[in-house]
């Protein structure tokens, strides 16, 4: 029984039979709060006298599926959300007419009402497999067609798909009918529609070449005072501009336009010509400099689509990387290139390659191009490897291959299978004629294995404190022993007047386990000593006793961001890892924090030194370390210049942190008005995380949430209400958290996610031990029933990882032991196998640092 899952070899098979030229599909939005109305019409060439099936994820009820003219019953063709087709002919017209669900889960089309203005707001999200929640369809990427839409709706909507929005026409009684011009060939899963009471800002940008791009930037109306819609299209004007210049290829849809949606289950889609973003980069409060940086990385990363999986798409998911390991290496370097974050690389240093490593650390790592078996596998791919590592590794592709010879691969590559689908082989193939490279062994090498190599300097000293010998050590995982060529610099930095600073540098090739670095044998010891310098190779790296000295008193001194993060991930990573004791990571946090320029790395540090002390750190040693920490948030904090990101940031970690009768004091004067802090704005997001702080530390009550919701009833405001409802430390509130979100399927996914973030807490780990029998419990039931997106958040989001247990292992092992398939499937087994490594890892971690 396949349910929704499909194979690749299933796909592979209906791809050789059948050839899809095009799609008229007909939906009616009037029908009602709950279904829609969908006509799908399909016409595809056939091998004659072969059979398929087509996809529909419905309820019902199926009006009409009619083949070539010839009536089908639905009752005897579907099942398992497929239509089983025979008798094809050489050209073949399927017909089906159905009444299809609205989600609330952001998979298919999700409807939410407003209740700020009753505004209704429609939007699809199909990646992966969920157009077929929404028409009848051929579900897989390589059967690219020609799409046209005809919409009925509201007359006062706005509409948005993949073609230009044309002329409603008026049906009478407040409805109208918009009708779609068909688009290119593209793939079923960025095909978009957007409807509702959406407010529009519309701006025109012209190519190089003189053509005129419309571009519409929307989001609900009772947003639109916050939606900042110069500040996007000047971002995306500044993407459109570089891109074309760097590709060579004109943007290849007829327009563009950014769709800002409610309760999204991601943080964008690359939509073809219709981009949705999670609408919480639309900010109502105040927010640091990081949070527009990202917003940026996040619409460069979707526009960069345009070109990597829009026009050129992968042929099956095991290419996934070839759209999001690309748009990510594009998008941050189009924003150090073209845009005011001249520091990105910095800032993917410090986070996106922190998510590579501990992804290709975990148990369940896999090589960039990943086997994707089949499409419940793809659900848990998109993941550190497939987007950051994989970007990592082409910024190294470009050092080998040469910045003129990539892009001109590229170039060639755009040209050559514009419309079509392409395999690895296709994109090598083109880097190979524009570089005169063979990358067989480098493709081997760095996207067909996995696991990451470890970097370590062995030298000695003479007597006079300099290098007698050196070279660069190179390990790799026992289970994924392969060590791979790296082209790195090593930098040395001293100590002087104005802080750690770079006195000499050398550039290498590394290959194998040792490699010999005679250019510094003579060199002086260094204060510390940074492999990987410039960020040129993927690769973690560690540090001699010197540095590590060195760096625990003295990181915050270096004079330059890009060294100063590659230390802070690799001594993260050596913490994670039970090199370095969380008791001894947190003060070298403290010790460079307050000199942390870089607002995007000071926020990764404020979550990482929580985690540390919540996580890794020994149960003898949590409080002390936690009283530590919350003193430093509330000394910086009031230290920081009024108004500054320094300060906001400071602000949100006192409130994670709190944990004084002072420091609590502090947070509800903040809230009630009490209490100012000069140049602290103290808006409608901080009010809430004010709020729910004290929630959780039993300083403010359901009477105090609802007062609150009252002065904010938006949908943010009720998310925010969830969580601190479900925060607060009794017995009664924990068991209404656990039943809204385990037996009940009435949250919407964003709710969800409200809910499991006030749920676990820290503070309350006596009142959670009872869920940790109940979670194993239910967890295969949870994966059974809810949809992949959901079950994901429930089996990752309630995992009890605040219970740092040899039992919590033992009981993962109960459900892993299970051999059918059906009821732990593979993408389960992976998610609970990651989950276990994490505990394990973490009992590691309070092991080191109960000896330290």
């Amino acid at each position: 029984m396949p349910g929704t899952n499909l194979t690749r070899e299933e796909a592979a098979d209906r791809a050789r039979l059948i050839s899809v030229s095009s799609y008229e599909v007909e939906l009616d939005l009037t029908v009602g709060p709950e279904s829609f109305g969908s006509s799908s019409t399909v016409r595809f060439t056939a091998e004659p006298g072969s059979a398929t099936f087509a996809d529909l994820v419905t309820d019902g009820p199926i009006h009409e599926i009619t083949l070539n003219g010839r009536s089908l019953d639905p009752a005897a063709v579907f099942a398992d959300s497929r239509i089983a087709l025979d008798g094809l002919e050489a050209e073949n017209v399927l017909h089906v007419r159905a009444d299809c669900q609205y989600s609330h889960t952001g998979e298919g089309l999700h409807r939410m009402v407003d209740p700020v203005d009753g505004g209704v707001f429609l939007y699809t999200q199909f990646e992966v497999p969920d157009a077929r929640r929404v028409f009848a369809d051929f579900e897989q990427p390589d059967l690219k067609a020609a799409f046209r839409f005809t919409v009925t709706a509201p007359e006062t909507w706005e509409l948005f798909s993949n073609s230009p929005t044309p002329k409603p026409e008026a049906l009478g009684e407040g409805r109208a009918v918009w009708r779609f011009e068909p688009t290119e060939r593209i793939s079923t899963y960025i095909t978009a529609l957007v409807a509702g009471d959406y407010g529009v800002v519309r701006k025109d940008y012209t190519s190089a070449n003189g053509t005129v791009i419309p571009m519409a930037v929307a989001a609900r109306r009772s947003l639109m005072e916050y939606l900042d819609a110069d500040e996007i299209f000047d971002v995306t004007f500044k993407g459109f501009d570089y891109f074309e210049a760097k590709f060579d290829q004109p943007y290849p849809f007829p327009k563009y336009d950014q769709l800002f949606v409610p309760e999204y289950n991601a943080g964008a889609m690359e939509n073809a010509g219709c981009v949705t973003f999670r609408e919480s980069y639309v900010f109502r409060s105040k927010v640091t400099d990081a949070s527009y940086e990202r917003r940026a990385e996040t619409i460069l990363h979707e526009l960069a689509h345009m070109w990597f999986g829009d026009l050129v798409t992968m042929e099956w998911w095991n290419d996934l990387w070839l759209n999001e390991s690309f748009a990510t290496y594009a998008s941050v370097r189009c924003q150090a290139d073209a845009t005011r974050w001249s520091g990105a690389w910095t800032t993917f240093a410090n986070a996106e390659k922190t998510w590579a490593y501990a992804q290709d650390q975990l148990p369940s790592t896999h090589p960039i191009v990943a086997e994707i078996p089949d499409l419940e596998a793809v659900y848990v791919n998109f993941d550190g490897i497939t987007y950051a590592k994989g970007a990592s590794v082409l910024k190294q592709l470009v050092a080998y291959v040469g910045d003129e010879a990539f892009f001109q691969g590229l170039r060639t590559y755009f040209r050559r299978h514009a419309w079509g689908n392409t395999r690895l082989s296709d994109l090598l193939g083109a880097l190979e004629e524009a570089s005169g490279r063979d990358l067989a062994a480098w493709s081997k090498a760095w996207l067909e294995t996995a696991g990451p190599n470890t970097l370590r300097a062995e030298f000695t000293l003479a007597e006079d404190g300099t290098y007698a010998t050196f070279a660069v050590l190179q390990e790799a995982p026992k289970d994924y022993p392969t060590l791979r060529p790296h082209r790195i610099a090593i930098g040395l930095y001293e100590r002087g007047e104005t802080g750690l600073a770079r006195v000499r540098r050398v550039e290498l090739d590394v290959d194998g386990a040792r490699t010999e670095v005679p250019e510094l044998v003579g060199e002086r010891q260094p204060d510390v000593l940074v492999l990987n310098d410039d960020d040129l190779s993927y690769a973690k790296i560690r540090f001699d006793e010197r540095s590590i000295a060195t760096l625990i008193e003295s990181i915050g001194e270096f004079t330059e961001s890009l060294p100063r993060a590659l230390a802070w991930v690799s001594t993260w990573d050596m913490m994670r890892n039970g090199e370095l004791a969380a008791s001894a990571y947190v003060p070298l946090v403290l010790s460079g924090a307050a000199k942390e320029t870089q607002i995007g790395v000071l926020q990764s540090l404020q979550g990482q030194a929580k985690s540390a002390i919540e996580l890794y750190a020994a149960p003898q040693h949590r409080e002390a370390l936690a009283e530590r920490w919350a003193a430093f948030a509330h000394e910086q904090l009031l230290a920081a210049a009024p108004g500054s990101d320094i300060q906001l940031s400071w602000a949100k970690a006192l409130a994670s942190s709190a944990l004084t009768e002072a420091q609590l004091s502090l947070l509800g004067g903040l809230l009630d008005g009490s209490e100012q802090i000069d140049g602290l704005t103290v808006d409608t997001d901080l009010r809430w995380a004010l709020l729910a702080r004290l929630a959780a530390m039993g300083r403010a009550d359901a009477a105090q949430i609802d007062a609150e919701l009252a002065q904010d009833p938006t949908a943010a405001g009720k998310r925010h209400a969830l969580t601190c409802r479900a925060a607060i430390p009794t017995a009664e509130a924990k068991e209404e958290a656990w039943a809204s979100a385990v037996e009940s399927d009435k949250l919407t996914n964003e709710e969800l996610l409200a809910v499991i973030a006030g749920f676990k807490q820290n503070e309350q780990r006596e009142l959670l031990q009872p869920y940790v029998a109940r979670y194993f419990e239910v967890v295969t039931r949870l994966w059974a029933e809810r949809t992949p997106h959901m079950a994901q958040m429930l089996v990752a989001g309630l995992y009890p990882l605040l219970t740092v247990d040899q039992a919590v292992v033992d009981a993962v092992d109960v459900v892993l032991a299970e051999t059918d398939e059906k009821v732990v499937p593979p993408a389960l087994r992976r998610m609970l196998l990651e989950q276990r490594d994490g505990t394990l890892r973490l009992l590691r971690g309070q092991a080191v640092d109960a000896n330290a």
